[in-house]
């Protein structure tokens, strides 16, 4: 048998996000009387010993790895994300590794779709990826946006709630041909990806475009990053975006999403004066976003960018507000706790319709096996059936 070397055990655990204790956990090492399970791995890492093949199965499906990629010599260059339009290197988290796994799994589930798409003669391609630059203007930009998409503001707002008026705008999206998915960790909630490593990400390609959302993010700030990466699409752009607004391509495609949700003639309707206080800027912020669906944050980001605030007090409001953010996500989550949701439920708002009803069809007209169905939708071959059947699922628990 050939032998592993330490240094893919290292990357295949670290590229995979896996701390050494959570890592041993995960593949079933345990404690004996000399060491710890932590301290076995540590010492497999090291080559001290070997892993067996059935631990090496393990480490494969926990680490997200094919078997072969043990074997290999050396780690392999890193995966290709495309651009990275988030900030510059020394602001950036520790859940990098966990970003590369989910931007690498989101691209092998999208090269399937695109190869069956493909196949079939009546596909159309999308002409509106990579239609624009920079150069044609914000305006002409979002105009073209709404002219697929098919929406506008007074209808979005006409919404009751602001998870209706996503739910309203995702569809008239991928009506459009564009897959939306809604991924904020690896499958588990000890996987979670916080919105400090990335809020959402586009793979411009012409046969199947894709844009994934973060849902560890407010539902306000879902439509504010779907608008954002469609922008990215229009300019051909495949990249992951996050929280920063310094590079000029994301002052761009923010600019896009604002003009959409919050036209310009609009801003004075929220009432601050530049000389307020950030209390009194954040209270006014407040009552203008609720009414419209928007998100706070882009609310203050608009009021910046127009320079009715300056940078200090828009930095100032959004750190307020990511701080009143993470709180009442925790709060949320412990009301939660006594509460779980039906697996099949989650996972159908997660992958949407668009996909479902792509996977669905392909299986009907055999050009889709269950097993490879499994790897686009994310979930296990035995769980496919029952979540395209919504009737099946009635009461059944997280397989």
């Amino acid at each position: 048998m050939p032998r592993v070397t330490p240094e893919i055990l290292r990357w295949a655990r670290e590229s995979a996000g896996f701390s050494l204790g959570r890592a041993a956990e995960s593949i079933g090492l345990k404690d004996n009387r000399d060491e710890t399970a932590g301290e076995r791995l540590a010492a497999l890492e090291g080559g001290g010993r070997q892993p067996s093949r059935t631990l090496l199965l393990r480490m494969a499906q926990k680490y997200r790895r094919p078997l072969l990629t043990f074997y290999l010599s050396a780690p392999p260059p890193k995966g290709n994300r495309g651009e990275d339009f988030r900030s510059v290197p020394d602001k950036q988290t520790e859940s990098e590794p966990l970003v590369d796994v989910l931007v690498r799994d989101v691209r092998a589930r999208q090269a399937m779709i695109r190869d069956i798409l493909l196949d079939d003669e009546a596909h159309q391609r999308r002409s509106f990826v990579g239609s624009a630059t920079m150069a044609d203007g914000i305006e002409a930009v979002l105009e073209s946006i709404r002219e697929i998409i098919s929406i506008d503001i007074a209808e979005y707002r006409d919404q009751p709630t602001p998870e209706k008026a996503f739910a309203l705008l995702r569809s008239r999206v991928e009506s459009s041909g564009i897959f939306v998915l809604l991924l904020g960790n690896l499958g588990s909630h000890h996987t979670a990806i916080g919105v400090e490593a990335f809020r959402g990400f586009a793979l411009a390609d012409d046969i199947a475009p894709l844009i994934v959302i973060n849902d560890q993010d407010a539902v306000v700030a879902w439509t504010f990053t779907l608008l954002h990466e469609l922008a990215h699409l229009w300019l051909g752009q495949t990249g992951v975006s996050g929280r920063s607004p310094d590079l000029q391509i994301e002052k761009f495609c923010n600019d896009v999403a604002a003009a959409f949700l919050l036209p310009a003639r609009e801003l004075k309707l929220v009432g601050v004066r530049p000389s307020e206080s950030t209390q009194s800027v954040l209270r006014q912020i407040d009552a203008f976003a609720e009414e419209r669906h928007l998100s706070r944050t882009m609310v203050a980001y608009s009021l910046y960018r127009a320079s009715v605030i300056n940078e200090t007090t828009w930095r100032a409001v959004a750190s307020w507000l990511l701080v009143q953010w993470r709180k009442n996500r925790d709060a949320k989550r412990e009301r939660r706790k006594d509460s779980k949701p039906n697996y099949f439920v989650v996972r159908r708002h997660r992958l949407g319709s668009a996909l479902l009803q792509f996977v669905a069809r392909n299986i009907q007209d055999g050009n889709l096996a269950p097993t490879r169905a499994s790897k686009i939708l994310g979930v296990k071959p035995r769980s496919v059936a029952p979540l395209l059947n919504p009737v099946s699922t009635a009461g059944v628990k997280a397989a």
